[in-house]
C-alpha cells in the first residue's frame, strides 16, 4: 500500500474535519439537559405553590426527587461510558466543569445548613447555575447554553431584590432559558446530525 502525501492544505482540511466530528458528537441529544431542566422546573413551582398556600409543614422536602435524578444521571452516564464513545478534550473537560458544579452544590447546601440560613440558597444555586451552563455553551460553541448562564447570573442579581418565596421563580426561568430551551435546541441538532 502506497503512503500518501497530504499538503498543508489536506491536513488543515482533515484536523478541520476531526474538530467538527468530534463537536457533532458532543452535541448529544440535550437528555440531562432536558431532564434536570423539567425536574427543577417542577420542584421550584411545587415549591412556590406549597409555600404560597401553606399546604405542608416542609415543602423542601419536594426537592428530595433530585437525588434520586442524580442517581439515575449516574446510572445513565455508565451504561453510555460501557457503549465505548471516545470522548474528546472538550467532552472530558465538560464532564469536569459539571462535577465541580455538583461538588460545589453539596458544599454550598452544607454551609447553608450548618449556617441555617437557608434564604440565602436559591441565590447561590442561579450563582452555580449560570457557570457550567456558561462554560459548557463556549466550550461546545453553542450559544444558547452561554445565553443561558448569563441569564442565570443576571436572575441571581436580581434575586437580592425580592422576596425568597419568589426566588422560586426564578429558579424556574433560570432552568427554562439555560436548560430546557437549550436542551430542545440540541435534541433537534442532535436529531438532524443522525438523519444522515
Amino acid at each position: 500500500m502506497q503512503d500518501e502525501k497530504f499538503s498543508p492544505k489536506d491536513s488543515l482540511q482533515l484536523i478541520d474535519n476531526m474538530i467538527n466530528q468530534a463537536k457533532n458528537r458532543f452535541s448529544e441529544n440535550g437528555f440531562l439537559y432536558l431532564m434536570w431542566g423539567w425536574l427543577v422546573l417542577f420542584c421550584s413551582i411545587a415549591h412556590f405553590i406549597l409555600l404560597k398556600l401553606n399546604l405542608i409543614k416542609h415543602p423542601e422536602i419536594i426537592w428530595v426527587s433530585c437525588w434520586l435524578a442524580a442517581i439515575f444521571q449516574v446510572v445513565y452516564l455508565s451504561r453510555r461510558k460501557k457503549k465505548g464513545n471516545v470522548k474528546t478534550y472538550s467532552e472530558n473537560i465538560i464532564n469536569f466543569v459539571w462535577v465541580n458544579f455538583g461538588v460545589c452544590m453539596l458544599i454550598i447546601s452544607i454551609i447553608v445548613a450548618k449556617s441555617n440560613n437557608w434564604e440565602i440558597i436559591n441565590s447561590l444555586v442561579l450563582l452555580l447555575y449560570g457557570t457550567p451552563t456558561f462554560l459548557s455553551g463556549i466550550a461546545m460553541q453553542f450559544k444558547p447554553l452561554v445565553i443561558g448562564g448569563i441569564i442565570c447570573w443576571c436572575l441571581a442579581i436580581l434575586s437580592v431584590f425580592i422576596a425568597p418565596m419568589y426566588i422560586l421563580l426564578l429558579l424556574s426561568a433560570a432552568v427554562i432559558s439555560a436548560w430546557i430551551i437549550p436542551g430542545y435546541i440540541l435534541r433537534k441538532k442532535y436529531n438532524q446530525q443522525n438523519k444522515s
